[in-house]
């Protein structure tokens, strides 16, 4: 049976999806997250935990104010189940909703399902992909959070890259107050942090488990895919700032996030780390200062800040493949991207140790490598750069490294032309004006 097929079959099957209940309970270990979702006979109850820790406020909560933080956490989670049978109609049981938030949820779960849709081979339109209908009202009227103001202090997330580092150690060295935010720690992101000087319990962690009936699902044939996890984080990262008293939240999302994979498309693999995401958060968020501190610079000029930070070199990871073992694959496009953004800043034998291998070298990668140069139909579906600064980073690493004997990958390479995006700070985003400075002058002191 073909995915479309399939995709069909699954919606009678299925027809309805409910969002039935969530749950929240402070405990000994923190506060405790659960949900109960159900299609037919199947339920699904996954499960959150933010770990206690003595900079959080769980004694004094207002159970209205984490009522709707957590039902809209529910919310978020709802799409990575709801796509293993893509049920025609949700039913939202245990809180209300605006017409407008029913909008935000349906355009976040169809452009977040891009990848998911266009990789499946299913066609569906974003008209009939899924009916929202809300249930009888828990309470759980639109909330607007209202933080004490005091500009200087920042949540970070961090995900063991080269970009979370970059903003953690911008902010911090500019004199703001930080703390890192970890979702399921493991190797990269708690020595990230604690090169930093942030041990784990000076870390605000929150640990997440998917519930296995879904992983059962998964083998089992039923459907499978991308689903917004980005946006997911965004809303435990509101709940998060409530606990702290932490008004803003940094994220570490670049300019090239806006651009499709499957170019001339919509499908975007980071759709929920795009400008366009981030505007429409805050829109049904009000009162949360959630933006991205790196929206306008380019990878080239992320890549450059990375390069001086080097104590991080040799604990940073950023390959998908193989973040369960803590390591670099060394075969994924993710990899070879990282790899070639770092390459016109950090010299070939010094990137070689860092990654494991020579990868400009590995021909095995052609494919990856004409994808990164836009010399393929589609993008990577990673979380990575833009074609344009693909090019500009292998031009000047070839100019500067290899002006004579080019690696294997670079013998046919053709230089094509790019615009310069060094040095320049795109006027995008939610920084202050300064937060803008703290980008520009971080910038400016090395510009070659």
């Amino acid at each position: 049976m073909d995915n479309q097929e399939k995709y069909l079959s699954l919606r009678r099957e299925y027809p309805d999806f409910e969002y039935r209940a969530f749950h929240w309970q402070v405990c000994d270990e923190g506060l405790r997250l659960w949900f109960d979702f159900q299609m037919g006979a199947v339920e699904f109850h996954p499960t959150a935990l933010v770990e206690r820790r003595a900079f959080l406020d769980l004694d004094g909560l207002d159970p209205e104010v984490v009522d709707r933080l957590v039902f809209d956490i529910g919310m978020a989670e709802v799409v990575s189940y709801w796509k293993c049978a893509c049920p025609p109609r949700l039913h939202v049981l245990c809180g209300t909703l605006t017409p407008g938030q029913v909008a935000f949820w349906r355009k976040l779960y169809w452009h977040g399902l891009g990848e998911f849709y266009y990789t499946n081979g299913i066609a569906e339109s974003p008209e009939a992909f899924v009916q929202v209908d809300c249930g009888a009202a828990s309470g759980c009227s639109p909330l607007t959070v209202h933080h004490s103001p005091h500009p200087t202090h920042y949540l970070v997330p961090i995900g063991g890259g080269k970009d979370s580092v970059v903003t953690l150690e911008l902010l911090r060295r500019a004199g703001r107050t930080v703390r890192p935010l970890i979702m399921n720690p493991r190797g990269a992101t708690t020595d990230c942090a604690r090169l930093a000087g942030f041990p784990l319990d000076e870390v605000l962690v929150i640990r997440r488990t998917i519930d296995p009936t879904l992983l059962e699902l998964n083998k089992q044939g039923y459907l499978n895919g991308h689903t917004p996890f980005s946006a997911m984080l965004a809303f435990y990262t509101r709940l998060a700032s409530v606990l702290s008293g932490i008004p803003n939240v940094a994220l570490s999302n670049e300019n090239s996030a806006n651009e499709s994979t499957v170019l001339g498309t919509s499908v975007n693999h980071q759709y929920s780390k795009s400008l366009e995401f981030e505007d429409d958060f805050r829109a049904y968020c009000p009162g949360f200062n959630y933006f991205s501190f790196l929206r306008p610079l380019s990878e080239l000029q992320i890549a450059m800040l990375f390069s001086r930070f080097t104590q991080y070199h040799d604990v940073f990871r950023s390959c998908n493949v193989g973040s369960k073992q803590d390591i670099w694959c060394g075969h994924c496009a993710k990899c070879l991207f990282a790899y070639i953004i770092l390459s016109p800043f950090i010299a070939p034998e010094r990137l070689d140790a860092i990654f494991g291998k020579a990868m400009l070298d590995d021909l095995s990668l052609q494919h990856e490598f004409d994808q990164l140069c836009g010399l393929a139909d589609t993008k990577p579906f990673e979380c990575v750069g833009t074609v344009g600064e693909v090019r500009q980073a292998l031009g000047m690493t070839l100019r500067r490294w290899y002006p004579v004997n080019r690696p294997a990958l670079l013998k046919e390479y053709k230089l094509m032309a790019t615009m310069d995006a060094i040095g320049t700070i795109a006027p995008i985003g939610n920084l202050t004006p300064s937060e803008r400075l703290i980008l520009q002058q971080a910038c400016s002191e090395n510009n070659s």
